[in-house]
């Protein structure tokens, strides 16, 4: 009780497991939320096992509109509060949006962006009263990029939470609040085999792109400790995104409207 909590979410693998480990590691207890009970108790044992932290796990799906709060709820019945916060829970939505069902849609946005805001919004202001906080929300180089044709709410999601990061980056910083956005490119998790690309975006994507789960949390964790706003992992990917800054919007559409199709199932 006496150790922080931070509290992970899509924590059942990836991104989110990678991030349980790391800051176990570094002594914080864990609280691990996701869908698949099954697999975050898995996880939980692990690391009580190895890094004599606790652990509580928490089933809950971030496409309800009662997703987030329940979470909170959940942890403060047993007494804790949240000193990290890990907004790491998403997916990948395929196909044409006029084709695509508006519920699949709505459910999308609730998970991708008003329930990682609800969870900031109800963390924060103990943060800030206990002037210690660390608040990463993972987003992705797709929402520094000009966006491709299907996935169609998926880049615009992930630049609404880079915008949302560093507005509330200001916001908290003068309490001792860090917020940071991490934006990865590809990684080996399973978030392609979630929305049936991992084919396709293994064939058409070069190695050399890929990184693993752990060197992206890595990069997160230190941003977020020196209190930058933003990370990009990986020279490969600052330097895309600094190019997708310089090329004209026109030029870089019509690029985007020529790959976009290579690792987008449309």
């Amino acid at each position: 009780m006496d150790r922080r909590l931070a509290l992970v979410t899509g924590a059942s693998a990836g991104i989110g497991a990678a991030f349980a480990r790391t800051l176990a590691g570094r002594g914080f207890d864990l609280a691990l939320a996701a869908r698949r009970l099954d697999r975050l108790d898995a996880l939980a044992a692990e690391l009580r096992a190895a890094g004599g932290v606790e652990a509580v796990t928490v089933a809950a799906d971030l496409a309800r509109p009662d997703g987030a709060a329940g979470i909170l709820d959940a942890l403060a019945a047993q007494g804790r509060h949240v000193d990290v916060l890990i907004n790491n829970a998403g997916y990948g939505l395929p196909g044409a949006y006029a084709e695509t069902a508006w519920a699949d849609q709505a459910a999308f946005i609730q998970v991708m962006t008003t329930a990682p805001c609800a969870l900031a919004h109800g963390v924060i202001g103990g943060m800030r009263a206990r002037r210690y906080g660390r608040i990463v929300n993972v987003a992705s180089v797709a929402g520094l990029v000009p966006p491709a044709a299907g996935h169609t709410l998926y880049g615009a999601s992930k630049a609404f939470m880079v915008r949302f990061s560093q507005s509330l980056h200001l916001e908290a910083a003068p309490d001792g609040v860090h917020v940071s956005a991490l934006c990865p490119g590809f990684t080996y998790t399973e978030f392609h085999d979630a929305n049936g690309t991992r084919e396709r975006a293994s064939a058409s994507t070069p190695k050399w792109l890929w990184m693993s789960a752990e060197s992206v949390v890595e990069a997160g964790w230190r941003a977020v400790e020196a209190n930058r706003p933003v990370c990009v992992p990986g020279p490969q990917y600052k330097l895309i995104t600094a190019l997708a800054r310089l090329i004209p919007e026109n030029l870089a559409l019509a690029m985007m409207a020529s790959q976009g199709g290579r690792v987008r199932r449309t």
